[in-house]
């Protein structure tokens, strides 16, 4: 069972777990991939509320970003999940179906084809309003030296949040 929320009652939970890892999840037809993310945030951009998370072109999940305009953020609040973190922030979807691996449930998502892991206490789900390419020339030395060493650059995606929600006992 969940409860709706407003965007941002939870923004604090959100992004002191993101630090540890939050899952990202994207659909392209049947195939649904997972990958954990450990920079994002949440805001109020264009007079939407707006989750931004960043995807390296090398990812898989970067591939099927380009072909979808949805995805879902799913954080672990209750449970650390610290194996399935490190499983889908490590394996790559190309290679295994990580919702299997990890024996993780997709729900259905409320709004977006993405569905949502049952598994998670907080859920967020997001249509991509923008995209936007890193420009290195423009981020700080210190910042690319310690992000970019082999200048593998992010994709900045901006997701209107269309639902926001959390798992009830």
């Amino acid at each position: 069972m969940v409860k709706d929320i407003a965007f941002a009652d939870f923004a604090k939970e959100t992004l002191e777990q993101i630090k540890r890892g939050a899952f990202l999840v994207v659909q392209d037809g049947d195939k649904a991939n997972i990958m954990t993310i450990g920079w994002g945030s949440i805001g109020f951009i264009w007079k939407k509320p707006v989750f931004t998370v960043l995807v390296r072109y090398s990812r898989y999940t970067y591939d099927l970003l380009e072909k979808v305009n949805e995805f879902t953020v799913n954080v672990p609040l209750e449970n650390s999940m610290s194996q399935e973190l490190s499983i889908c922030g490590t394996r790559s979807g190309r290679d295994i179906e990580k919702f299997k691996e990890c024996r993780l449930t997709q729900t259905p998502g409320k709004v977006v084809a993405a569905p949502v892991i049952k598994e998670c206490d907080l859920f967020y789900e997001c249509r991509i309003i923008c995209r936007q390419a890193m420009q290195p020339a423009l981020v700080d030395d210190e910042v690319i030296n310690k992000c970019y060493p082999n200048g593998d650059y992010h994709v900045i995606f901006y997701g209107e949040i269309l639902a926001s929600y959390k798992k009830t006992s």
